[in-house]
C-alpha cells in the first residue's frame, strides 16, 4: 500500500529536519511560491546551523506587494539564528537604506554567502535532478563569481565549470496537489518549486487545495508525485505570523 503523503500539519512536515541540513525554499522575490506556513513551522522547530539555497536569502517580508501586506520569507529563519550559510542569486536588499536581516549578518562575518547568478542557479538544480555532475557556461567569467572554479575556453569562449545543487529537503508553494503529490502551480508560484521538487531527497509541498487521484487534469501537472514525499494544505483563512 502507497505510504500517505498528507500531513496533518505543518509542524509534523518538518519535524525531523535535522541541524546542519541543506534547504531548498521557493519564493521568487515576493510572496509569489513563498511556503510561508513551512517556514513558520521550521523557525517554531528550531534546526540550526542550515545551508539555504534559493533565488533570495529572504527580502523581509514586504518586497513586491501592496503597502500594508506582509509575508513569511527566510529572513524569519536568519533572525533566528537558523542559518550558517545561504546559496543565492539576490541575497541583499534592493534598497541599501533598508538592508536585510541576512544582509547584516553576512557583512558582519556571521553567515556566509555563495552568490550564483539566476540562471545558473536554476540550471544547478536541474543538472542535480538530470544526475548531471557539472556544466561550463561563460556566465560569471571576469566577476567575483569565478573565483576558486575551474576555467576553460569551449567555442571561443571563457567558461566557469559549475557543478549541480542537490538539498536534503525542498520546502515549496504549489496551488493543488492530489494525494499521490501531483503537483499544479499558478502564476509566479511555478518559478523554482518544479525544479526544486526534483533535487532534494525529501520534499515538502504547502498546497491551498488537496483532491482526489485522478482529479487533476494531467494537462495541468507540473510536477509529478514521484518526486513529493510530503504535503500539508494550508486552512482557508488562515493567517501566518512571524
Amino acid at each position: 500500500m502507497p505510504k500517505e503523503k498528507v500531513y496533518p500539519s505543518f509542524a509534523e512536515a518538518v519535524a525531523d529536519i535535522p541541524d546542519g541540513a541543506t534547504v531548498m525554499i521557493d519564493g521568487f522575490g515576493g510572496a509569489g511560491g513563498m511556503p510561508e506556513y513551512l517556514l513558520h513551522a521550521l523557525r517554531d522547530q528550531g534546526a540550526k546551523e542550515l545551508t539555504i539555497i534559493g533565488n533570495t536569502a529572504g527580502l523581509g517580508g514586504t518586497f513586491g506587494v501592496k503597502p500594508g501586506r506582509t509575508y513569511i520569507d527566510p529572513s524569519i529563519l536568519v533572525e533566528n539564528r537558523q542559518v550558517k550559510k545561504a546559496i543565492a542569486s539576490y541575497p541583499f536588499s534592493p534598497s541599501p537604506s533598508r538592508p536585510t536581516v541576512f544582509e547584516k549578518q553576512c557583512l558582519a562575518g556571521e553567515a556566509e554567502l555563495e552568490l550564483v547568478p539566476q540562471g545558473t542557479l536554476a540550471e544547478r538544480i536541474r543538472a542535480a535532478a538530470a544526475g548531471i555532475e557539472g556544466f561550463y557556461t561563460p556566465t560569471g567569467v571576469g566577476t567575483v563569481i569565478e573565483q576558486g572554479k575551474e576555467k576553460r575556453v569551449i567555442g571561443g569562449k571563457e567558461c566557469l565549470l559549475e557543478l549541480p545543487l542537490r538539498a536534503d529537503y525542498a520546502l515549496i508553494r504549489a496551488h493543488k496537489a492530489d494525494r499521490m503529490g501531483n503537483l499544479v502551480f499558478r502564476g509566479t508560484s511555478r518559478s523554482f518549486n518544479a525544479i526544486m521538487a526534483t533535487a532534494a531527497r525529501v520534499t515538502i509541498v504547502e498546497v491551498d487545495e488537496i483532491v482526489e487521484p485522478g482529479e487533476l487534469d494531467p494537462e495541468t501537472v507540473v510536477t509529478p508525485g514521484i518526486y513529493v514525499q510530503r504535503i500539508v494544505k494550508r486552512a482557508k483563512g488562515d493567517e501566518a505570523e512571524a
